[in-house]
């Protein structure tokens, strides 16, 4: 199996590490370049670039079936765009949250100090739904093993006790597909699986999800019309666009380049890629007698008790994540199958 997009991704590494930093595609540099190239020249600032904005918010929203454009907030950090939902709850409300789930997803909650938070096992979540819960709050797809949340059970379980859905995708996106009705709200960061920026994250819900959110504190880029009213008094956007933070313009160039190449190759092709890889590195772990954590369906590979293995692969030019005595590998467009079978014979060699 070759790499997706031939052409767009040049390391000199094996690189395993998409779920921590997805790599640049070439247009994605070519596009920051020819922006600071303007920049430096004089001929234009990163604002002029403005126009792109809308393109990326748009460009993600078709990856929630069923989504708009007008759905989508922009933002630097899932944090700071899970705030407002957080802000929005009354005291004392319940929210139930996954052990063991990427701390940005649970801390807005955890850290507002008058809120009742849950963690139950991601497998119980839908089970632990209950009359109180206001929200559940959980990653899609877990960073720490891959695991995979059953989002329309959960969806099922929350509408049946009248309590909101937020989902994290930010290791979904990109090689999943999504529906946009499985979750009250969505918030997902580019810089992993949608090949973006660090900078740039989304926050996608519907008209009736999105009324009750206010921004907790809102710039100038939150107005109505905000080229026009730069000075107060401004009027907010009506739309879930009054939580958008100013855009780090280079940060949009660059995701925008990436959504753009995630739509060309399409969301199923790259699952299909992805997962024939992922499966190849189980297959082979499992004849070696390494065990991996199971993730069924995911791209992302863990190895539990990996103390004797990490040491293996920098030597070997080979990028995962060591954390927490785990190894973690993911599998992502520009890889092959030679990626896959070097790596074994690396962690063979052990």
């Amino acid at each position: 199996m070759q790499p997706l997009a031939p052409g767009e991704f040049a390391t000199d590494a094996i690189y395993l590490n998409t779920a921590s930093y997805g790599l640049p595609p070439a247009r994605a540099l070519a596009a920051v370049r020819a922006v600071t190239d303007d920049w430096v020249a004089g001929r234009a600032a990163p604002n002029k670039h403005d126009d792109r904005v809308d393109p990326a918010r748009a460009a993600f929203a078709r990856l929630l079936t069923g989504a708009t454009a007008d759905d989508v907030a922009v933002g630097s950090t899932v944090a700071a765009l899970i705030g407002p939902i957080a802000a929005a709850l009354p005291a004392g409300a319940e929210v139930l949250v996954a052990a063991g789930d990427f701390a940005s997803v649970s801390n807005p909650f955890r850290y507002r100090g008058d809120l009742s938070v849950r963690t139950v096992p991601l497998e119980d979540l839908a089970a632990e739904v209950r009359p109180r819960t206001a929200l559940v709050a959980a990653s899609l797809v877990q960073s720490a093993d891959g695991r995979i949340l059953d989002a329309p059970e959960l969806r099922t379980a929350t509408r049946a006790h009248g309590a909101r859905l937020l989902l994290d995708a930010s290791q979904a996106a990109g090689w999943l597909p999504l529906r946009f009705d499985d979750a009250d709200y969505w918030v997902c960061a580019t810089f992993k699986w949608l090949l973006g920026a660090r900078s740039v994250t989304f926050l996608a819900a519907g008209p009736e999800a999105a009324e009750t959110l206010r921004p907790l504190a809102p710039g100038w880029y939150a107005a109505a019309d905000r080229w026009s009213e730069m000075y107060a008094p401004q009027r907010l956007a009506s739309t879930i666009r009054r939580l958008d933070d100013t855009p780090d313009w280079l940060g949009i160039t660059a995701t925008l380049s990436g959504l753009e190449l995630v739509e060309h190759l399409t969301v199923d092709t790259i699952r299909a890629h992805d997962l024939t890889l992922a499966d190849r590195f189980r297959t082979g772990l499992s004849a070696l007698s390494i065990p991996a954590l199971p993730a069924p369906g995911s791209p992302i590979v863990t190895i539990p008790d990996a103390t004797g293995l990490a040491p293996l692969l920098p030597p070997a030019g080979i990028v995962a994540t060591a954390r927490n005595n785990t190894l973690r590998f993911a599998f992502h467009v520009h890889n092959t199958n030679a990626d896959v079978d070097h790596t074994l014979k690396i962690l063979g060699g052990a």
